[in-house]
Parts: C-alpha cells; structure tokens; sequence
C-alpha cells in the first residue's frame, strides 16, 4: 500500500466481535481472537480487549477495527482518564470530541466498548458515546449476533460471563469472521 492510501484501502479485513454484559452486579467483556484478511484467517489468537488502571481505577476496553487505530484510542483514553480519575464518562466524551475534531485521529477506524463497572458505553468516531440500553452492547463484524443472543439470554438464570461466552459462541456459529478463542475480563458493577 502506498503511503497515503485512503483508510478504506483494506477493504478485505475483518474480524472482531466485543461484546460486553451487564448483570446481577458484573459487568463482563468479552472478544474473540480472530483476525481475517479476505478468505483467510491471519491470527486467532489476537487479544481484543484490555484492562487499564490509570490512576488506580480500572477500566476495561475492547475494540473493534484496525488494531493500530485502536490501541491508538486506548493510548488516548487513557490520557484522558488521568487527567479526569475516576470519570470513565467524561474521559468518553473528550476522547469523542478528539477523535471527531483531530485531523489525524478523524482516519482513525476503530470503535470501542469501554466499562468501569458503573458506565458502560460505546465510543465511536462519530463523536457518539452511547451507553447501551438493556445491559448489553456489542461491536464488530459479529457484533450484531452476539448483541442478538445476549439479549435473548438476559432474561435466564445465567450470569454476565455465562451470557457473555454463550453470546459469543452463539456469533462464532454465524459469523465466519468470529471464532470462539475469548479474551473475557469482568468488572464488579
């Protein structure tokens, strides 16, 4: 690719499901391994989501899209989240407002599920951070089916990480860009 190239110039990659699940005070989130280049699975094993601790408050993300875009993000979150401790919310809103208005970090392709336990939202380079209705929300190319049956499996006797691993099981049989090799982290909420 030559320096320069549109953002869209990959347009054959995909391969990130994150999905997060609030319930019965954890909040879980998980993602599955797989990186794909057109027909062919380039990674399994990839690590989509990540504990931070700025300042001694964890926060855990999971992203979705160009991987160096995102840890791009997070580097930038996690700025954020030092200058604002403890208000996961107002760092959100602030790495949004960059993100929509930075020349350089408007090509930035990438969305992101962050949580610290208390808010759980959806950062994208929309300028949107969303806090998800229901306890749940999900990102990527199996985002959809995972968002899919972890709702229908919140109204069971399950817990946030059985809902999480059966949601994402449930998105690897349907998505060919999802496998079921999981990083989960959990929060208490």
């Amino acid at each position: 690719m030559a320096s320069g190239s549109p953002p869209d110039a990959f347009p054959g990659w995909h391969g990130t499901t994150i999905l997060a699940v609030r319930k019965g005070g954890r909040v879980v989130v998980a993602g599955d391994g797989q990186v794909s280049l057109g027909q062919t699975v380039i990674k399994a094993t990839a690590r989509k989501v990540r504990r931070l601790e700025p300042g001694g408050h964890p926060v855990v993300a999971g992203f979705a899209g160009s991987t160096a875009d995102a840890f791009a993000l997070l580097e930038r979150l996690e700025q954020k989240l030092e200058a604002s401790p403890g208000q996961l919310g107002r760092a959100a809103v602030e790495l949004a407002k960059d993100w929509r208005t930075d020349r350089i970090l408007q090509k930035l392709e990438a969305m992101l599920i962050v949580t610290d336990g208390r808010d759980l939202l959806v950062v994208t380079g929309a300028g949107d951070v969303l806090e998800p209705e229901g306890g749940v929300a999900a990102i990527g190319s199996g985002g959809q089916y995972a968002l899919a049956a972890a709702r229908a499996l919140m109204d069971t006797d399950l817990e946030a990480e059985a809902i999480a691993r059966r949601a994402m099981a449930i998105a690897a049989e349907i998505c060919v860009y999802t496998n079921t090799h999981l990083t989960v982290e959990t929060l208490p909420g």
